[in-house]
């Protein structure tokens, strides 16, 4: 019986032979999520990176349990936005502010 990977698994490995491509991983998640809103993306794809890092340093880190960043960041999460900062300062970035090009946004 052939077992098949899925996607998580499949970016995972290749962010861990890779380590040198995640900054790129985050970025772009980011930007994906900036145009699509879609923030089941955003966080299954935090999860991941957060596999690639080491769940347990990062818990460590944020003052999160274990298990708090495994549920923030589950298909089922709705961290609470202190919970992603807080999550991605332990994964050693920080969310910043960019200015869009499109002046239909308020002011």
């Amino acid at each position: 019986m052939n077992t098949y990977r899925t996607i998580g698994e499949v970016e995972e490995q290749y962010l861990r032979d890779h380590p040198d491509e995640v900054d790129d991983y985050i970025t772009v998640l980011f930007d994906e999520y900036a145009e699509s809103g879609d923030t089941a993306a955003l966080l299954s794809s935090l999860r991941v990176v957060s596999r690639v890092k080491g769940v347990s340093r990062i818990a460590e880190v944020s003052g999160l349990s274990r298990k708090g960043v495994q549920k923030a960041l589950s298909e089922n999460g709705n961290p609470q936005f202190s919970s992603v900062n807080a999550i991605l300062r332990a994964m050693g970035y920080r969310l910043i502010p960019q200015k869009l090009s499109d002046t239909t946004h308020a002011s």
